[in-house]
């Protein structure tokens, strides 16, 4: 079937690279430039579609006139968007007869929007997954067709969990693919009700606040750590970066020292082991 994919990012070369294996035709890849103020630390699907010699497009704007045209023109069977960082307009879905699927990067209708491994370690979940789901006008609230899921443990980071999600792109499509193409892809509403919705992170996000739990921060500094911008906190008239730390007891001011060996910071609960700092 010929399809078209937006991708970016591991998870998107990892879907090309299966859907490859699948033998889906893929007419078309739309894809981002490298953002200079970016640390990419991630593959590029532009340099993955030249050595598959894919063809690939970076537009900055996927959803203009021009683009539009083309793609119905190309007339696709299947529309797949892979961590696409642009919402991808009505008139373009609408093209795909076999439908328009986005995976997203969490156990929707949790974690809709922008960042949500990140979020996840946030907010101190035990676990999250990929959801490949219809793709309707509003983002990450269409039907869903499968589901994967993964354990978080209490020493992953937004690296080490996103590492886990990749292989299980594969997973979910060899699962999906041939149902989608026989028009037996499950639709599943989602409970609206229970969604939740997150913005994108910005590095000021990092900034800690020492009245929080030593567990809230804890989780704040594994989210955030490299290759991300880092926790960090105003101490003694500098900015110090916190990439790895621990929890204790320990009962102080929030933001007092209560140890110089190890490093040991009071919390609004319990303390935090600053255990690499920067």
């Amino acid at each position: 079937m010929k399809t078209i994919v937006y991708a970016y990012h591991d998870i998107g070369c990892e879907a090309l690279k299966t859907l490859s294996d699948l033998d889906q035709d893929i007419v078309a890849v739309f894809t981002h430039k490298p953002d200079p103020k970016e640390n990419v630390w991630f593959a590029s699907a532009e340099n993955f579609c030249h050595d598959m010699g894919l063809p690939v497009f970076t537009p900055e704007n996927c959803n203009s006139e021009k683009w539009i045209r083309k793609v119905k023109y190309m007339a696709p069977d299947i529309i797949f968007s892979f961590y696409y960082r642009n919402l991808i307009c009505e008139d373009i879905l609408h093209t795909a007869s076999y439908g328009a699927f986005n995976l997203h990067g969490s156990l929707l209708p949790k974690y809709r929007g922008r960042a949500p491994v990140n979020w996840a370690i946030v907010k101190g979940e035990k676990e999250t997954g990929l959801t490949l789901h219809h793709m309707v006008l509003k983002a990450d609230a269409g039907d869903i067709v499968a589901q994967k899921k993964v354990a978080i443990s209490r020493e992953d980071t937004a690296l080490t969990l996103f590492k886990k999600l990749v292989p299980l792109t594969g997973e979910i499509l060899k699962e999906t693919v041939p149902l989608i193409e026989a028009g037996k892809a499950p639709r599943v509403p989602q409970n609206h009700a229970m969604a939740t919705k997150f913005p994108g992170r910005t590095p000021e996000d990092g900034r800690i606040d020492w009245t929080k739990s030593s567990e809230e921060i804890y989780n704040l500094v594994r989210a955030v750590t490299r290759p991300y911008p880092g926790a960090f906190a105003d101490m003694d008239g500098r900015k110090l970066t916190i990439w790895k730390a621990d929890t204790t007891a320990g009962v102080g001011k929030p933001g007092e020292i209560l140890s110089q060996t190890p490093l040991t910071v009071a919390c609004g609960v319990g303390a935090l082991i600053l255990k690499e700092i920067e």
